[in-house]
């Protein structure tokens, strides 16, 4: 689990630090997918299952959340 929480935040650093060319659409889909990424295999973890499979999942489904949040606030001019 360390070794998950790492990689995260890693990734989140890296991802972070390229956002400032990005429209708004692809900063929702890095951040959402980033968040749940991170609350899936918290999730998981705390219920018993597979950490990796939890911000598996987490990930793809925050991923499109966030696009399509991102998409929306980027349509309506924000």
């Amino acid at each position: 689990m360390k070794r998950l929480s790492a990689v995260i935040a890693a990734l989140l650093l890296v991802g972070g630090l390229g956002c400032t060319n990005m429209t708004k659409t692809q900063q929702g889909a890095l951040s959402g997918a980033a968040i749940g990424a991170g609350a899936g295999a918290a999730i998981s973890a705390i219920a018993g299952g597979n950490a990796g499979i939890g911000a598996g999942l987490g990930g793809a489904l925050g991923g499109i959340a966030g696009g399509l949040i991102g998409h929306s606030q980027e349509t309506r001019g924000y």
